[in-house]
């Protein structure tokens, strides 16, 4: 079964993806990840950790989160249940794109996903009371280089679609991306 990948106009490392399910009245069936399908594309196949993510009530931001170097992660991110407003923001120091973001509507019903390489935060809020979102991330978590940044940073400008998000204390309490500890630099 194909995929069809999509570079992001405004940041053309991130690439949506859409998978082509075969649907009878049984329901549906699909492919989510193909090795060498992703790896024509360029994307690595080497995912070490798969996430699970639930919230069960509307309006949760989780994010904006990456891990610095040396255990960066690229990730794979699919929504599998509800929806969710998915958010990538550029934070390669002396990138061209630095600071710009794009967002992605990720839903169960769509069933598009998105690639979000090393090099660029993530974050997502719920737009439905259930969303279930999964993701395969390139190297496994490790608390000592776990990062996040400020959802509402004003030098991002994100227009989320939640003017009161219901964030963790770590989430409403993250610096700005000028303060915070990254080490990514554009090459």
């Amino acid at each position: 079964m194909p995929f069809k990948f999509k570079q992001c106009r405004e940041l053309p490392e991130v690439v949506t993806v859409e998978a082509e399910a075969v649907e009878d009245e049984r329901g549906l069936f699909m492919e989510t990840y193909k090795k060498s399908a992703f790896s024509r594309q360029g994307i690595p196949q080497d995912f070490l950790q798969d996430n699970h993510s639930c919230s069960t009530v509307k309006g949760v931001l989780r994010g904006l989160h990456f891990q610095k170097q040396p255990a960066a992660q690229g990730k794979l991110v699919r929504c599998v249940v509800g929806e969710v407003f998915d958010v990538v923001v550029d934070i390669r120091k002396g990138s061209p794109t630095y600071g710009k973001w794009v967002s992605v509507i990720l839903s169960a019903k769509n069933r598009r996903m998105i690639w979000i390489p090393e090099g660029f935060a993530h974050g997502f809020v719920t737009t439905t009371d259930l969303a279930e979102v999964e993701y395969k991330v390139t190297a496994e978590y490790r608390s000592e280089h776990d990062r996040s940044i400020r959802w509402n940073d004003p030098d991002l400008q994100i227009k989320w679609p939640v003017q009161n998000p219901k964030l963790s204390k770590k989430d409403a309490e993250a610096p700005f991306l000028k303060d915070c500890d990254n080490n990514f630099v554009w090459q």
